[in-house]
């Protein structure tokens, strides 16, 4: 009987324990189970600059006054955090609790052993359906081989900023119908692109050019990979997993991305992230490519707080309109995850902060941060009316978000990424400096057929057909 009594008691208590996680928020359940592990230090890596203000001066600040939990952010340039990671974990050092991932490294952080599954922590703390509000082409990133291994943190999307102003003049409008026979409209494919940035280059010029897209190296081979998608390529055979990238398909558009360079300001060929949006807040040019920061920004929002008093002034405020890029299928460039450190001493408590920091309630607020650089990911993100009330053409920008996590594209996410990105990278801004495009994707095949092989070609068939049987790996 005492047996029996005891079996009931801890089920009632168990049951109670469950019934009380539904009842509350996410985030209320994460503060009140962390206050145990008051006094405690999350070390966090994080990517250094305005990425870090967030953990710095708001989650971090706000987490340490609800549980008593320090965290300590080790702030890592973005090239440098898969190195540090595994490096990290490697040496068996416990340098971070908290890591913050581009989830198309998750495969080979997994392989590596870096990983701490979530599994056991979503069981016991995470109200059921929390996580649905996570849009569901981001809930694609939260999983590898059957286990959960972060929480999406990140919505990054390229999104085409366009002067709604200048498309909307009407001798703009008769020009371009009398040269063109077709209206002056926000670009859905590449060859329209090229019509009007360079209707406006030619119009404008020095004063202001058609368009600008970044073209430096590090970063270059998520426009490709966006473009030659859109174009029908495929990375790999499914079969054989010989790299595809340089099919005529894909030469085609990397030629075609050369030529756009034309009605570029000079010089693009060396423009990165900063100089792509301070041409685009100074008025300079018609229409951008880049990630969503730069639609607040432009718009004003945000502006005269601290951490963006480096900001140009921003001239087109009222005038920014808002579509997806040319080919509608925009690349889900990056973004980032919440992981465990397999190697953290303090690992409930670790993933306790992650739960807070992406709960519908928290999330929020930090996408609504001017300066932090996290995006709008969450279904209610989208449909938030404070943010929508941020300024006039917030609903648009908003809905214009949405839209692109719908048909967007998922980086390429199999074991050996992040070399196969680095060698498109450098096929990409070697043809910018001259290198015929069929001879730079050669030579990048050629790398990622090694990269393929050494890793084994059977067990990246199945990685790569997992991947692409996705909805989002391709445009459908």
């Amino acid at each position: 009987m005492r047996s029996f009594i005891l079996i009931l008691a801890m089920t009632l208590v168990g049951f109670g324990w469950t019934a009380a996680c539904h009842a509350q928020s996410a985030a209320d359940i994460a503060v009140k189970a962390a206050q145990k592990y008051s006094g405690t230090t999350l070390r966090v890596i994080w990517e250094a600059g305005l990425q870090a203000q967030d953990p710095l001066t708001f989650s971090g600040p706000e987490w340490k006054r609800l549980t008593g939990i320090t965290l300590q952010v080790v702030e890592t340039p973005f090239p440098e955090i898969f190195s540090k990671i595994v490096t990290a974990h490697l040496g068996g050092s416990r340098d971070f609790d908290v890591i913050s991932y581009v989830p198309a490294w998750q495969a080979d952080l997994v392989a590596a052993g870096a990983l701490e599954p979530l599994d056991p922590f979503l069981d016991k703390y995470m109200p059921r359906g929390s996580l649905d509000d996570i849009h569901p082409t981001y809930r694609q990133w939260l999983n590898w081989k059957g286990k959960t291994y972060g929480i999406f943190d990140d919505g990054d999307v390229f999104v085409m900023y366009y002067r709604r102003d200048l498309f909307a003049e009407p001798a703009n409008r008769a020009a371009f119908r009398a040269k063109y026979g077709q209206d002056l409209v926000p670009p859905r494919t590449w060859a329209d692109w090229d019509k009007v940035c360079g209707f406006f280059t030619e119009k404008y010029k020095p004063t202001l050019y058609g368009c600008a897209i970044q073209r430096t190296e590090g970063q270059d081979y998520f426009w490709t990979e966006e473009a030659m998608r859109n174009n029908g390529v495929r990375f790999f055979d499914p079969q054989t997993m010989k790299a595809q990238i340089n099919s005529p398909p894909a030469v085609r558009t990397l030629t075609e991305m050369v030529n756009a360079n034309k009605s570029m300001p000079p010089g693009v060929e060396k423009w990165g992230f900063i100089e792509v949006f301070s041409a685009w807040m100074a008025g300079k040019v018609a229409m951008i490519v880049t990630w969503p920061p730069p639609g607040r920004w432009s718009e004003g929002y945000g502006n005269r707080v601290e951490q963006l008093k480096w900001l140009p002034e921003t001239k087109v405020i009222g005038k920014v309109g808002y579509a997806l890029p040319p080919g509608g299928h925009p690349e889900l460039a990056a973004a980032f995850n919440l992981g465990v450190s397999v190697e953290s001493a303090n690992k409930e408590a670790a993933y306790l902060f992650i739960q807070w920091a992406t709960s519908k309630e928290t999330s929020l607020k930090r996408v609504m941060l001017p300066f932090a650089l996290r995006d709008p990911y969450r279904l209610s993100h989208y449909a938030s009316k404070e943010y929508r009330a941020l300024w006039p053409h917030a609903p648009e920008y908003l809905d214009t978000l949405k839209s692109g996590a719908e048909r967007g594209l998922l980086d390429l996410a199999i074991p050996g990424a992040r070399e196969y990105e680095e060698a498109l990278d450098r096929a990409t801004v070697a043809v910018y400096a001259g290198t015929p495009p069929k001879e730079a994707l050669d030579k990048a095949a050629t790398e990622w057929d090694q990269v393929t092989q050494r890793i084994g070609v059977d067990k990246q068939r199945q990685a790569y057909q997992e991947w692409a049987s996705k909805p989002n790996a391709y445009p459908h």
